[in-house]
């Protein structure tokens, strides 16, 4: 049924003043990175003469080469690892009948209640007993074991949508249970998997707090970790702090607009099957 004029009048503009809302703060950031450096931009406002050259300052100052190479290390060991098992937990508790799955799904619905900064202590003195701290490895094994909980409840999720009819059929030609999921199930899977790759990749690439606690190496840390140098030694120079902050946004936003249809697909079939 068509809607009414003003319904979708109404919609859409709500629709614009949502894109507004939402883009407004990237202009503003981006109008105050070419501006001059050591002034004091407000607002939105566009120089007749950009300085370009304060993406390249922000860059060598920041030390974002080396800041980089260690938030790919990390996204390229992390987001497979947790994408894999999630995928191989969600299988197994939506479709294989394993005993106490339904304790095993309620203890992964706990770990997503804990709040994370309870969590940041206990890890501090494990890295340590473990002989990690100031090591990759400090970052990459809490940050897969953070992921897993939501993950394996997002998959779950998504294989528990899956038609019945196409493991039944599976079976009638002899499929076991890991050649349906590798040749039925995670070829469907594809929006889910991504969508988890997108939300899996933002957490591992703007992690923080767990960074600065587990590893002294400003060089070995995230991104995010950039935005520090800013703050402690150029905290007046709004201009650079900008300029730092689109160069380190810059890799999300590019994956996000790659992988949006993806997303979208799997945020559209949890709601209309949820």
């Amino acid at each position: 049924m068509k809607k009414p004029l003003s319904v979708r009048a109404a919609g859409n503009i709500v629709l614009v003043v949502m894109i507004l809302f939402s883009i407004l703060p990237f202009f503003s950031m981006f109008s105050a990175a070419i501006q001059p450096q050591g002034s004091m931009p407000e607002g939105i406002q566009f120089t007749a003469h950009p300085h370009w050259e304060n993406f390249v300052d922000a860059w060598n100052m920041a030390n974002i080469l080396p800041l980089l190479k260690s938030s790919t290390i990390l996204v390229l060991v992390v987001v497979p690892t947790v994408v894999f098992c999630s995928a191989l937990g969600g299988y197994a508790l939506a479709q294989l009948r394993i005993p106490g799955r339904g304790i095993i799904y309620a203890i992964f619905l706990i770990g997503l209640t804990i709040p994370f900064e309870t969590l940041v202590t206990p890890l501090y003195y494990e890295m340590d007993g473990l002989g990690l701290l100031n090591t990759r490895w400090a970052l990459i094994l809490p940050l897969i074991g953070l992921n897993l909980s939501f993950g394996i409840v997002w998959m779950r999720s998504h294989f528990e949508q899956m038609p019945r009819d196409l493991m039944e059929a599976a079976s009638i030609d002899g499929a076991g249970d890991f050649r349906t999921f590798i040749h039925i199930q995670l070829p469907l899977s594809l929006p889910a998997l991504s969508s988890l790759a997108i939300l899996t990749f933002l957490s591992t690439w703007n992690q923080f707090l767990l960074a600065v606690v587990l590893i002294n190496d400003p060089l070995k840390r995230t991104m995010a970790g950039a935005l520090q140098s800013f703050v402690g030694t150029y905290q007046t120079d709004v201009v650079l702090l900008n300029a730092g902050a689109l160069l380190i946004m810059a890799p999300t936003m590019i994956l996000f607009i790659v992988l949006q249809r993806y997303f979208i697909r799997a945020m559209l079939a949890g709601s209309v099957k949820g």
